[in-house]
C-alpha cells in the first residue's frame, strides 16, 4: 500500500470515527438527536442529516453500514430507555428499526453520486446534497411506516390505541401517515436544508487533502 493509499485510508477511519461520535452523541444524550415534540409519539430525529453527510462523503455502502449503526442505536434506546409505547410497539422490532434506517444511508449515497461525477457547478452539488438529505430522511420515515403497517395488519389495536386512536375506522395506514408524517415532514425539511450547508465545505475541504 503506497503512502497516498495510507493517508487516504487513515482519513476515511478518522471520518468515520468522528460521526460515530457524533450519531452516539445525537442518539443517547437527551434533545441532541431526539427532539420530543409531540408527547406519546416517537422523538423528531435530526440524525438523518448525520447519516446523509457522511453518507455523501464515503459513499453508499460506508452509508448503509452507518445507517445500520443508527438503527442499532434507535433498538437499545427503544429497549433501555424508551419514551413512549408508540417506541416500544415499533422499534424494539428488529426488522422496523434496522432496515429503514440502512436502507437511508445507502440511497443517500447513491443519489449523490452521478451529480459527483456529471456536475461540474457548485450549484449542481449543492442540488444533490440536498436530494440526498431529503432522501435519507423520506426513506426512513416512509418504510418505517410500511413496515409497521405490515407488521400490526392483522392486529392493529394496541398500535392504534398507543397512537390515541383507539375505535378509529381509519386504516392503520392512514392513522401512520398522519400520526409520523408529521414530524417525517420536518425531519426531512430539515435535513434537505441542512446537509448541502454541512456537505458542501466538507467535501471540499478533503478533496484538497
Amino acid at each position: 500500500m503506497n503512502n497516498s493509499a495510507k493517508r487516504k485510508q487513515t482519513l476515511n477511519v478518522t471520518i468515520t470515527a468522528v460521526f460515530t461520535a457524533i450519531l452516539l452523541l445525537e442518539a443517547f444524550i437527551p434533545n441532541i438527536g431526539n427532539i420530543t415534540i409531540f408527547p406519546g409519539l416517537p422523538t423528531i430525529t435530526i440524525i438523518p442529516l448525520t447519516v446523509a453527510v457522511y453518507a455523501c462523503l464515503m459513499g453508499p455502502k460506508a452509508g448503509a453500514g452507518f445507517g445500520l449503526a443508527w438503527g442499532l442505536t434507535s433498538l437499545i434506546r427503544a429497549y433501555a430507555a424508551p419514551n413512549s409505547l408508540v417506541t416500544i410497539l415499533l422499534f424494539q422490532n428488529p426488522v422496523i428499526c434496522l432496515l429503514p434506517r440502512v436502507l437511508a444511508g445507502y440511497l443517500a449515497g447513491l443519489i449523490i453520486l452521478p451529480f459527483k461525477k456529471q456536475t461540474k457547478t457548485d450549484k449542481g452539488l449543492i442540488a444533490g446534497y440536498t436530494l440526498s438529505g431529503l432522501t435519507a430522511s423520506i426513506a426512513n420515515t416512509l418504510l418505517v411506516i410500511l413496515l409497521s403497517a405490515v407488521f400490526y395488519w392483522n392486529d392493529p389495536g394496541k398500535l392504534l390505541g398507543a397512537l390515541g386512536q383507539s375505535g378509529s375506522s381509519k386504516s392503520l395506514l392512514i392513522v401512520l401517515l398522519t400520526a409520523l408524517g408529521a414530524s417525517g415532514t420536518v425531519e426531512a425539511l430539515f435535513s434537505g436544508i441542512v446537509t448541502p450547508i454541512v456537505a458542501a465545505p466538507l467535501s471540499h475541504r478533503l478533496k484538497r487533502r
